[in-house]
């Protein structure tokens, strides 16, 4: 029996691996113009200061600081309750729009596709229209009542930055959410109606574990951009309610504390990277959990 030959993998010739190289240099060029040479300043100007040495101490005095630990707070605190907030308000929603037949149940669907598009500030400026303290709510109740002063002042506070993006953020959730309902099969939750069971053990038994994967992924795109959520903020303006992007824009913009604001920067940072990361953990976890399952 004769010898099977085996031919050697072909190799890609000397000019085509060069030619390659060239098509990666223009996008490598881009990237380091736009995005490494602007962060590289940031982390040498917030470990080096105004003196270029390397040290730690930048780091040391603001994370020490006060006002740092608590523009830490209410950044974590509001993305938490506004990620939350989401959550729950999208979950509700969605389900009354897939499985609560109702008319105009579609233009509602593509009213939220439109309502992602939308800046987040339209949100803030609604909320100052109708909530504010020269609002139509607050100047209703004080012609009614006979009222020196506005009687409803939360929006200045930190829940109404919570409600303002809880506003904004929700669709967020309700598009994955809606997508998923539309894949579940509509036979289990008419079976399961026909065999007793209640609409909220449909919703637990059924629903809920479907919209899991939607829920996760939504909900760590929520935090993800509520952490780095800086237009509402600035543009409410709540009393004492400073957050990180809101105290960067402060060091830089009014105080002209560059080294500051890039060490502010850099935690800010490393913040949002730590978030994507646990997002596309969730993510892929999901989409293999999916596979798996199918």
């Amino acid at each position: 029996m004769a010898d099977i030959v085996v031919a050697p993998p072909v190799r890609a010739s000397l000019p085509a691996a060069r030619l390659q190289g060239l098509w990666l240099a223009p996008p490598l060029a881009i990237l380091a113009a736009l995005f490494f040479y602007p962060f590289g300043l940031i982390v040498a100007q917030a470990f080096g200061g105004d003196q270029h040495v390397l040290s730690f101490a930048n780091f040391e005095h603001v994370l020490r600081s006060r006002q740092f630990l608590s523009g830490l707070s209410h950044t974590i605190s509001i993305a938490v309750a506004a990620s939350a907030g989401c959550l729950v308000l999208g979950f509700v929603f969605s389900l009354v729009i897939a499985f609560v037949p109702f008319p105009g149940a579609r233009l509602v669907g593509r009213l939220i596709d439109t309502f992602i598009a939308l800046p987040t500030f339209l949100v803030a400026l609604a909320f100052t229209f109708v909530y504010g303290s020269a609002g139509l709510l607050n100047q209703s109740l004080m012609q009614a009542f006979h009222l020196s002063l506005p009687p409803l002042n939360f929006l200045y506070t930190q829940w109404g930055v919570v409600l303002s993006e809880i506003t904004v953020y929700t669709p967020f959730i309700m598009r994955p959410l809606l997508a998923c309902f539309s894949q579940i099969d509509g036979a289990q939750i008419e079976m399961a109606g026909s065999l007793g069971a209640r609409p909220l053990r449909i919703i637990r038994q059924i629903i809920l574990p479907a919209a899991l994967p939607a829920l996760l992924a939504g909900g760590s795109l929520c935090l993800l951009l509520t952490v780095n959520e800086f237009g509402i903020v600035l543009f409410i303006g709540a009393k004492d309610v400073i957050t990180l992007p809101l105290l960067i824009y402060g060091k830089a913009i009014q105080e002209f504390d560059y080294t500051t604001a890039c060490v502010i920067a850099v935690v800010n940072i490393a913040l949002s990277l730590g978030l994507y990361a646990c997002y596309r953990s969730v993510v892929s976890f999901c989409g293999g959990r999916r596979a798996a399952m199918g």
